[in-house]
Parts: C-alpha cells; sequence; structure tokens
C-alpha cells in the first residue's frame, strides 16, 4: 500500500510538471540577451576611444587612448553631436568612451561607398594622426555589443580568428608617410532565425586607404588606387567612405563570442599550468622533509622523559617562550591582515563568479565592476580582522583600527588612481575618469564600504581573542646576528620568487590583455594558477616561518 500511495504521488508530481511547463519562460542576464532585428530595421554602429597596438616594429609605443571625437582627429559626427551610450563603472575606468556615429546601417541592406562626410584636416592635426598611426593605434566599434574586428591567422595551428580592432592607417618599417585609413568595408554576419528575425554574430572591419575625390553631385567613387596620405605642411582633405555587407551565418548567438576569445597557443597555459605545479611539488617535498626528519624527531624528544636531551635545546625551541610576543607595530600588521582577507575574498568570489559564466564579454567592464563592489563589500571582512588580531594583541583602541583600516590600503588605491589620473588628463588622454565616476566611487567608499568596515571592526573586537598556547616571557630574548639570506629584503625576494614563479606566465597574458585592451576568458585556468599560488603562498611562509625560528628569530 505504501509502496503504490508513493507510486500515485510521483504520478500527480509529473503531471503537474507537465501541465507548468508550458508556462515557464527562460530569462537571460542583464546586458546579454540577444537582440532580434527585422529586414530593414536600423543596427547601431557605436564607435569607442582609439587605443594603442604593437606598431609595424612590433613595438608598443604608447599606452594612452584617444577619444574618437578628439577634435584632432576630424572623424565624421552624427547629426546634432555624438550621444554618449549608458556605460558600467567598470568600463568607464577601464577607458572606454562609447558614443553613436554617423553610420547609417539596416538589417540586410548592403549599401556601396556611401560618402559619411568631407573634412579638412590642418597640418598640426596632420601630424598628430601620422604620430598615432605610426605607433599602431586602432579603431574600436561596436555593432550589438561586438566589437569590430580584423580577421587573422594563428600561425602555429593556421586558424582564423578575430582581433579585436582595426588600424588606424598602415605603415612599413622605414616609411616616412603612412596611409591613413578613410574608407571602411564593414561586414556584418548574421544568423536567421526565421523569416522575420534575424540577430548579429559577427563584425569584420577591412580598412583602406583610398584618396577619394568628392564631385560635386557628392556621390563618390571608392575606386581611387591612391592613397591617402597626410601632409604635415598644408591643410588636406579627406573624404570618408564606407560599405556594408551583409553575410548569413550558420553561427549560432550563443556561440558568436568564440572567434573573439581565441588563445593564441592553449600550450602556454598548460605550460603555465605544469611549471606552477612543479614549484608547489618542489616545495611541498622540502617542507614534507622538514615536517618528517625535523619536527617528528624533536616532539618524540619532548614527548619523552629525558630531562638531559631537554637541557640540550637549541635553535627554534629555544624561543618558545617569545614566539608570541606582539610585534612592535602590531596595528599595522593587524590592517595589513585584514585587508588581505579582503582581497582574498574578493578574487575568490570574482573567478567563481566568472567560472559559473555571469561576467559575458558582451557586458563591458563586468569583471572590474564586480571586483570593484565585492572589494567594497568585503570590507566588512577587512574590519572584522584587522580588529580581531589587534585586540588579540593586546590593542585595545577600536576607533584608531577601524580609523587605520579604513585609511590604509583604500587610501593608498585612491591616491595612485588620482595621481594617474591627472597624468591621463595632463596628457588630453580619454582614459582619464570623469569627475562624476571619481564621485561615485568615493560616495560607494563613504556610504557602503566604511559602515561595513565599522560594523566588521565591532564585531570583531567583540569576539574572543586569541590566546597563545604558552606563556610569553616577561623579558625578551636577545636575537642572535641573521645570515645574510634571512634578513628582510632577501628574505621577502625569495618567498617573492618562489610565489611569482608559479603564476608570471598566466600574469603575462593578464597584463597582454590590459594593455592592449583585448578579452581574457580563460577563467578556468586563472582559477587553478589561483588554487597553486594560495598553496604556494602556505608552503613558502610555513618554510621561510621555520628557517628564522631556527635561527633564533622570533620577530
Amino acid at each position: 500500500m505504501r509502496l503504490a500511495g508513493f507510486g500515485m504521488r510521483v504520478v500527480a508530481a509529473s503531471v503537474t510538471v507537465g501541465l507548468l511547463a508550458p508556462l515557464a519562460r527562460a530569462f537571460y542576464l542583464p546586458g546579454i540577451a540577444p537582440h532580434d532585428y527585422k529586414i530593414g530595421e536600423a543596427v547601431e554602429l557605436q564607435v569607442n576611444s582609439l587605443t594603442p597596438s604593437l606598431n609595424a616594429e612590433n613595438k608598443l609605443e604608447s599606452v594612452l587612448s584617444f577619444g574618437y571625437y578628439d577634435e584632432r582627429f576630424h572623424f565624421c559626427q552624427p547629426e546634432g553631436g555624438p550621444k554618449a551610450v549608458h556605460e558600467s563603472l567598470g568600463s568607464i575606468l577601464f577607458g572606454d568612451r562609447i558614443y553613436g556615429s554617423a553610420f547609417d546601417l539596416h538589417m540586410l541592406k548592403d549599401t556601396s561607398c556611401q560618402v559619411l562626410c568631407q573634412q579638412n584636416i590642418p597640418g598640426a592635426d596632420a601630424a598628430f594622426i601620422n604620430d598615432k598611426i605610426m605607433k599602431g593605434y586602432n579603431y574600436n566599434w561596436l555593432i550589438d555589443g561586438l566589437p569590430a574586428a580584423t580577421v587573422k591567422v594563428d600561425d602555429r595551428t593556421e586558424q582564423q580568428f578575430y582581433s579585436v580592432g582595426f588600424e588606424l592607417g598602415s605603415s612599413q618599417a622605414g616609411q616616412l608617410v603612412p596611409h591613413f585609413h578613410n574608407h571602411y568595408e564593414i561586414t556584418v554576419q548574421y544568423h536567421t532565425l526565421d523569416a522575420v528575425h534575424h540577430r548579429v554574430v559577427g563584425v569584420v572591419v577591412t580598412p583602406a586607404s583610398k584618396n577619394t575625390v568628392l564631385p560635386k553631385d557628392g556621390t563618390a567613387s571608392c575606386d581611387a588606387a591612391e592613397p591617402m596620405n597626410l601632409h604635415e605642411d598644408r591643410d588636406n582633405s579627406v573624404v570618408f567612405t564606407y560599405s556594408v555587407k551583409w553575410e548569413a551565418s550558420e553561427k549560432s548567438w550563443a556561440t558568436r563570442w568564440d572567434d573573439y576569445l581565441h588563445a593564441v597557443d592553449p600550450r602556454i597555459h598548460w605550460f603555465s599550468l605544469i611549471n606552477s605545479m612543479v614549484i608547489v611539488v618542489f616545495l611541498s617535498a622540502m617542507l614534507g622533509l622538514i615536517l618528517m626528519r625535523t619536527l617528528h624527531k624533536d616532539i618524540a624528544r619532548y614527548n619523552s622523559d629525558d630531562a638531559e636531551d631537554l637541557q640540550e635545546d637549541f635553535g627554534w625551541k629555544l624561543v618558545h617562550g617569545d614566539v608570541f610576543r606582539p610585534p612592535q607595530r602590531f596595528e599595522l600588521l593587524a590592517v595589513i591582515l585584514g585587508s588581505g582577507y579582503q582581497l582574498f575574498w574578493m578574487v575568490v568570489t570574482t573567478l567563481v563568479i566568472a567560472l559559473l559564466g555571469f561576467l559575458s564579454p558582451s557586458s563591458r567592464g563586468s569583471l572590474t565592476t564586480a571586483m570593484l563592489l565585492l572589494f567594497i563589500v568585503y570590507g566588512f571582512s577587512a574590519g572584522y580582522n584587522s580588529a580581531h588580531l589587534c585586540h588579540s594583541f593586546g590593542g585595545l583602541s577600536l576607533k584608531r583600527i577601524i580609523i587605520t583600516t579604513v585609511l590604509f590600503v583604500p587610501g593608498i588605491c585612491w591616491v595612485v588612481l588620482m595621481i594617474i589620473n591627472l597624468c591621463l588628463v595632463v596628457a588630453h588622454s580619454s582614459a582619464a575618469a570623469p569627475i562624476g565616476t571619481l564621485l561615485g566611487v568615493m560616495a560607494l567608499w563613504f556610504v557602503v564600504s566604511i559602515p561595513l568596515t565599522v560594523c566588521g571592526a565591532y564585531f570583531g573586537f567583540r569576539r574572543k581573542t586569541i590566546d597563545p598556547p604558552v606563556r610569553v616571557n616577561q623579558i625578551p630574548r636577545q636575537i642572535p646576528d641573521q645570515p645574510w639570506y634571512l634578513k628582510p629584503i632577501p628574505s621577502a625576494l625569495m618567498g617573492g620568487i618562489l610565489t611569482f614563479g608559479a603564476i608570471f606566465i598566466e600574469l603575462y597574458f593578464i597584463m597582454n590583455s590590459i594593455w592592449f585592451h583585448k578579452v581574457y576568458y580563460v577563467f578556468g585556468f586563472l582559477f587553478l594558477v589561483f588554487c597553486i599560488l594560495v598553496i604556494t603562498t602556505a608552503e613558502v611562509t610555513v618554510l621561510l616561518t621555520y628557517f628564522h625560528l631556527c635561527a633564533e628569530d622570533y620577530r
């Protein structure tokens, strides 16, 4: 009877689910929902800042970005002036300045040699543009959230992939006057859902330099063979033109970023992972050798009843009454440790969110925004751990630890940000953060981070303190002269080199994506490397602590 009753409940539940299933609707995360276009519907082309890349000599000569509508470029503006596009906080902080454009695109409507405008570029501005061409600057356009790209071929695998951006101009090594790209062949790939709806799944732009002459009737011919050279000793008349071609593609909307997220050589990431694991195995072997041979023998001798052996103590066994003595600047140590907890949990949470796929590359700046907001929220962790450790060391001023935690690491970050932003303003770079954005970050700090830090410090200070397992000697033990490799600077370098060696290859790819404004999305490798970094840091800490204690340095 019980079995029959259970079977009836299963059948009833199945029928209920079946009836409710048609009512269910899938949902998309914010900023990731697809846009379905109808034939002839306008498709907006947005423009972003021009960014530096490798020049003809394969060198990076600049790190500054410049706005697309910088008056020195003289690019065509839409009627009524350019209108800014709403951007996320992280996108603005990373230098994105996205605006509407004068390009006129319509779904499945091919156009040929459309005239944008004709501009007169003075010699001084021509020198500015030529300098940026020689330094390898790129256009950065967006259509339906997808960046306009250049098709390139991987030399190792001979596989085609999309490289974000396309060249402002072309120049060969030793060429005195570069060619300015003023004609754009825009190829938009689309995927057809049904007879009515279509989606954008790829954008490729092939720029060209054409010295086009605009007749009186306003219809230009893009067959000019002569390139467009900007002369720096006189004014230059430049005609900007473009063509649009729509190509059907079997690529679905869900996989449209695959060509942009191409890994140049996945074997390098695997080499990075193996390199990190070798370091971990080496450190683990050293740590295991110390624990098994030295500490095990000493602890066994301590557990014996032989008093004569105990009188022959040396090394780390002599400082057991001083090792738990509070350090000289324990408040600063507590603050640094609390901020370390804050950074650690911020990184862990960000990586987990990225691994789950919540940080889509189509949502520009989402990674930076998530990291910044998580850092602010985890101010609670910074205050809690700082106050708890400071109180355990004997600190009695809760107010002082709160002020130090709030100002030390965030204050240093804020000062560095202000200095960098001031330098960008002086250089007239578009990457300089607007004053409104800076005020917004400061408001988040005051309204969210500081109250959370105060709240965390209050609970951390009230938590039971960490009591040392042995009594601390009243008179500090004299510390003997230390060997050169155990002094602060060499010791810190040794610990830093080992941990840096575990992550330097993956760190190269991260910094490369930042400086060259590329998309980094290998979060699986990054998470594994981060786990190895945590293990390496813990083992290096244990080893260095053991070596210092063996030298009777308990500080």
